[in-house]
């Protein structure tokens, strides 16, 4: 599990935008955020992304990128952000190594049923590579993006 004060573990996903997002080479210019969802086109992992898209303006006002991502392959994300006019990348972690490795992908339980899934979780990245901030039990609906845009107004900037 990824910790506060660790350094981001490095990785390369491919992303709805096209190209890729690669931590060698997109991070430490700024701060980052990483938000995990469980699954593109749900409704609460619409609400949370449509969220941070909505709110992207703030996040570039202070230069802070922000990712979303979920264990789905390519063409699920890029038709998710292109369903819902998303102005922000979202990275497809189909093989779920990247949530392994941010301890994110986990046994869930639902209606009696256990399977594998990603846990809601939001990291900030920051600009010396490290995390520097984890929200875990994130809920969609109370208003996320605003909670962390707060966090980084009052610790990073």
């Amino acid at each position: 599990m990824v910790r506060v004060g660790m350094k981001c573990p490095s990785f390369r996903l491919a992303s709805s935008e096209g190209g890729s997002f690669d931590t060698k080479s997109d991070l430490g210019k700024t701060a980052v955020v990483l938000f995990f969802y469980p699954k593109a086109d749900t409704p609460g992992c619409t609400i949370e992304a449509c969220g941070f898209s909505d709110a992207i303006t703030r996040y570039k006002t202070l230069k802070v990128p922000v990712y979303g991502v979920s264990p789905d392959p390519i063409k699920d994300v890029k038709a998710f952000a292109t369903k819902f006019k998303l102005k922000i990348p979202l990275l497809a972690d189909e093989d779920h190594a990247v949530c392994k490795k941010f301890g994110v992908w986990v046994k869930k339980s639902m209606y009696g049923k256990q399977y594998m899934g990603v846990a809601r979780t939001t990291f900030i990245v920051g600009k010396d590579g490290k995390i520097a901030h984890i929200f875990e039990k994130v809920d969609p609906k109370a208003e996320h993006d605003q909670e962390v845009l707060a966090w980084i107004d009052e610790n990073l900037i």
